[in-house]
């Protein structure tokens, strides 16, 4: 390893116009798990991150596959990067560490290299190798829900992934323990207010007896109302709310390649699931708004609460 590693702890995986790196003849000497490096505390968006030698770590999230790296490119502990490795990018975990990866979809689990720091994005836990992410069954979704837990492997484990070769199968993992890694990482998605369509019934205020009191006689009441409205009142009167068609807006908050993981965060939030033509996404949105300013407001109260990848859409 070589002091070069310092220098790259954030040029690594998902940070589009990062700098980047390539290896020299004296860059990279080996491929060793010493010395780890945890590195300094780095900030993607409003989130701080520290990295820790969690011993225990065991956590739930979006995995993302990298693999278009310009051919040289450095990972964070000074390493070369190879697509075809059984390797990951995290945030937060030693470099290099060793970690059991479980595809909550396919159910597989294999032992994955820790060697980069990333994904520079807060709504993924981990990115992981084209490589491993083939192993795991999830090379063609894109974005996958997976379980990342810490270990300590056997040193012929350890050796195998540092010769880039492939990594041991683990027993597949039974379905009832799925579908409890499923449900937390469905629950993971933070609560968010949409903003009620105009059309929505106003709120019932109740009335109480000064106001249940006619200002001024039946028939006098009548009279005034079918005089002519004046030309401004008129011209209010005749705005009304536009309907929701196809050129309304909508806020996307996330896109699965799971249908479960859709539909179960839009249960969560009262969102709707909205297919690509191909199938092989699953949009949950809030929407239609008649107008963009709604629009707009909906979309920043999805950021404030832990959305920050959510988009204004127009259709």
């Amino acid at each position: 390893m070589t002091s070069t590693a310092a220098l790259l702890a954030l040029a690594s995986c998902g940070g589009g116009g990062d700098a980047v790196a390539t290896a020299s003849s004296t860059s990279v000497e080996r491929v060793s798990d010493y010395p780890v490096t945890l590195g300094e505390p780095f900030t993607v968006g409003a989130t701080k991150y520290s990295p820790e030698d969690a011993a225990l770590y065991d956590d739930v999230g979006l995995a993302g596959i990298y693999g278009s790296e310009p051919a040289g490119k450095l990972t964070a502990n000074g390493e070369v990067f190879t697509a075809s490795t059984i390797s990951a990018a995290h945030k937060t975990l030693p470099l290099p560490s060793y970690v059991e990866v479980t595809a909550l979809d396919t159910g597989r689990t294999i032992l994955v290299r820790i060697n980069d720091r990333g994904p520079m994005t807060n709504d993924r836990l981990i990115d992981l190798s084209e490589g491993a992410a083939r192993q795991l069954g999830i090379v063609e979704k894109g974005t996958a829900g997976v379980r990342v837990r810490r270990v300590n492997p056997p040193e012929n484990e350890k050796s195998a992934l540092r010769a880039g070769q492939a990594a041991t199968l683990r027993m597949d993992t039974p379905e009832s323990l799925l579908k409890v890694l499923r449900d937390k990482l469905a629950k993971q998605a933070k609560p968010i207010i949409a903003v009620a369509p105009p059309d929505n019934p106003a709120p019932v205020v109740p009335v109480t007896k000064e106001a249940a009191k006619p200002t001024k006689p039946v028939l006098a009441a009548k009279k005034e109302a079918a005089k002519p409205a004046p030309a401004a009142e008129k011209a209010k009167a005749e705005v009304k709310p536009k309907a929701a068609t196809g050129g309304s807006y909508v806020v996307q908050l996330a896109a699965f390649a799971s249908r479960a993981n859709a539909d179960a965060l839009a249960k969560k939030l009262n969102a709707s699931v909205v297919p690509t033509g191909d199938g092989k996404l699953f949009r949950v949105r809030f929407g239609p708004f008649v107008s963009e300013k709604e629009a707009q407001a909906a979309l920043a109260d999805a950021k404030k609460r832990g959305y920050p990848q959510a988009r204004l859409l127009r259709e």
